[in-house]
């Protein structure tokens, strides 16, 4: 199966940045079509999604971090990333990388039971 391993949160100063990581194992960008994407999940709410990339490098933001954050894939590296700039408290959550088969997967934006493979999860603490 595929492995999703997340890195990069912490603790940051309103108006400050980070970039996370998630390193896919078990699998290559190259192979097929497939989708990629970042959640995040504060306690007591459900997971929402945050930011999506597609096979071809298409992107599609949540309305609330457009602007201020960006997703990006390193075919060298397997590598998922997400900028997170001007953060602000609301961002507080876990965030989680996710993954799927498929070419198109922006409508899925908001859908996070129909994606497959998921992270373990960094916590993001913005104070």
């Amino acid at each position: 199966d595929v492995q999703l391993v997340e890195s990069g949160g912490g603790s940051v100063q309103v108006g400050g940045s980070l970039r996370l990581s998630c390193v896919v194992a078990r699998y290559r960008f190259y192979n097929a079509d497939h989708c990629m994407g970042w959640f995040r999940q504060a306690p007591g709410r459900g997971r929402d999604g945050v930011a999506i990339i597609d096979s071809d490098g298409s992107t599609r933001y949540a309305e609330s971090v457009k602007g201020r954050f960006t997703i990006s894939k390193d075919y060298a590296k397997n590598t998922l990333y997400l900028q997170l700039n001007s953060l602000k408290p609301k961002d507080t959550s876990t965030y989680y990388c996710a993954a799927r088969s498929g070419g198109y997967c922006g409508y899925l934006l908001q859908t996070s039971a129909a994606w497959s493979y998921w992270g373990q999860g960094t916590q993001v603490t913005v104070s």
